[in-house]
């Protein structure tokens, strides 16, 4: 895929992997729209990635909402052109026993992972398709490919991102939309700060956000389907569909995936 001159929004992306991922796409000559809650991060992420303002536009907004979410696209429409990949990058996790976790965490958790990304997609998909062209990039995790203590609620989600993007692919092909990328990135734990606190089971070190996004935007060059991040999270549907419970139980005690919530601190 050709980046230059591509108008590249991503949400949640004033910090972390989207900021990161944000500098790949403007090297490759992109613009890039970034939404997030924070209009401070917002202005700090610009005066970073493009201090003469002719390239990066921010919006601040909460993309739970349906009717904003609208709003803010049209202004895209109008005020940038029609969004080309759509990165549905922002995230929130809550550690801790799902039990223990009070409710509005647990609905604030599904409404920014998986509500929002339903919002952000329908906005800008039914372009894509009318142009026979476009990427999306789902931000799912490694605990959408498998269930991790401590995280219930997290991991649900990306579960559903998964399959949300799964589905929404099978339902392009039968369209006959050929013209209309996926990539859904499933990383272990990453060093931005959401995750602060853990510890990382064996064999999958701390990702950090910049060797991420080159591996994002190599995979939407290349029209890759899937970013499985470090090896190990490349093994884990083998391991499901080639071995039992119990062993796939006995791997997460052994590598300590059992317990590498229990000192989450999160930001």
């Amino acid at each position: 895929m050709d980046i230059q001159g591509k108008v590249v929004l991503i949400t949640g992306g004033a910090g972390g992997i989207g900021r990161s991922l944000a500098k790949r796409f403007l090297a490759g000559g992109a613009k890039v729209v970034l939404w997030d809650l924070s209009e401070t991060a917002l202005a700090a992420a610009k005066d970073e990635l493009d201090p003469s303002g002719a390239r990066v536009f921010t919006c601040a907004l909460d993309i739970t909402d349906r009717a904003k979410v609208a709003e803010a696209a049209a202004r895209v429409r109008r005020e940038v052109g029609e969004v080309d990949i759509l990165d549905n990058n922002a995230g929130i996790v809550v550690g801790g026993d799902f039990l223990s976790v009070p409710e509005e965490s647990l609905a604030r958790t599904t409404a920014v992972n998986v509500d929002a990304v339903m919002w952000c997609t329908r906005a800008f998909l039914p372009s894509m398709i009318a142009r026979q062209s476009g990427h999306l990039i789902m931000m799912a995790s490694a605990a959408g490919l498998l269930g991790v203590p401590g995280m219930a609620a997290y991991s649900a989600s990306k579960h559903a991102v998964i399959g949300l993007a799964e589905s929404l692919r099978a339902e392009l092909r039968k369209k006959g939309v050929r013209g209309v990328g996926m990539t859904i990135v499933c990383p272990s734990f990453v060093n931005t700060g959401m995750f602060d606190g853990v510890k990382p089971p064996l064999l999958t070190p701390w990702l950090e956000p910049e060797a991420l996004a080159d591996k994002i935007y190599s995979a939407v060059r290349g029209g890759r389907l899937y970013v499985r991040e470090p090896f190990m999270i490349k093994l884990v549907p083998a391991l499901k569909g080639l071995t039992c419970t119990a062993v796939v139980d006995w791997m997460g005690r052994a590598l300590g995936m059992d317990s590498a919530m229990d000192s989450w601190k999160g930001r």
